[in-house]
Formats: C-alpha cells, sequence, structure tokens
C-alpha cells in the first residue's frame, strides 16, 4: 500500500478538471496572463518536497484528473526492483518515489495511459492494469505467476 502522508496537503487533488461552458481556452486567455503555481513566497520552493509546496488553485497539482481513467496501474510491492523506470517514464509525473525506492501510484493525476506497465523490467511486471473500479486486494489475487524460461 502506499504511503498516504505522501499525499497529505489539503488541496491535493481537490478541483476537477473536466469541459465546461465557463472554462477559457488557451487561445481566450489575455496575452501577458500569469497564473502563479505557489501562494504566497515561494523562495527556496526548489528545495522543498512536491507534498510540502504551497500550490496555487490554478496549479495542475491541485487538480485531480482521476474521472478520465478507465484502467488504473497496480503496483506489487513484492515484485519491483526499484528500477525507476516507470518513474522516468510517466508523463504525468504519477509515479510516488523517494530515495529511489517506488512507493505508489498519485492516483489524482494518473489517467491509465499504461506506459508504467510496458517500461517495467520485472517478470511478471510489477505494475499491471486493472479496472478503474478493481480493489487492490483483488488485482493483487489475480497477479501473474513468474515465468520460467525454457531451457533449450
Amino acid at each position: 500500500m502506499q504511503d498516504l502522508k505522501l499525499l497529505a496537503q489539503d488541496n491535493r487533488g481537490l478541483y476537477q478538471l473536466e469541459a465546461g461552458e465557463d472554462l477559457l481556452g488557451w487561445h481566450e486567455v489575455t496575452q501577458g496572463s500569469i497564473l502563479p503555481s505557489f501562494e504566497g513566497d515561494a523562495t527556496g520552493i526548489a528545495n522543498m518536497k512536491q507534498e510540502e509546496r504551497n500550490y496555487s488553485h490554478y496549479n495542475s497539482y491541485t487538480a485531480t484528473v482521476a474521472s478520465w481513467r478507465v484502467l488504473k496501474p497496480v503496483y506489487n510491492r513484492d515484485i519491483c526492483i526499484d528500477c525507476q523506470n516507470c518513474w522516468v517514464w510517466c508523463p504525468d509525473t504519477s509515479i510516488i518515489s523517494r530515495d529511489k525506492q517506488m512507493l505508489g501510484i498519485d492516483y489524482d493525476h494518473c489517467k491509465g495511459c499504461g506506459v508504467c506497465v510496458e517500461v517495467c523490467p520485472t517478470n511478471p511486471k510489477s505494475l499491471l492494469m486493472f479496472g478503474e473500479h478493481s480493489s487492490f486486494e483483488d488485482a493483487l489475487s489475480q497477479w501473474p505467476e513468474k515465468k520460467k524460461k525454457e531451457k533449450k
């Protein structure tokens, strides 16, 4: 299971991003508009962990895209070798890793693209895609066994 303290900021995934009549498209925003990423003073922000930063309401960190997903990656700690391929290749920075150790998946920002599963080198893979509403226990109980190589 992932450490929920890593996602402990109150405004994490608070806002749902979706189409609506009151939202402006990129071509409708006034040129020179600034949407600040952080609330207040951002001095030293680069030295803070992501979950410690005070993000603004305009930042993608405070928004969730979980409703876009149909399939979700499920992570099996027992198989993971902490190679960091999933972390490097995830287009949404949804892999939670600290000190080169995979800790879990940020489901607020994961869109279910499956890139993490494709780049996983283990046999069987330590990440597999399951239906959005599958429980973690059900997913882990369906995990495939290690395939043995045939001798020639």
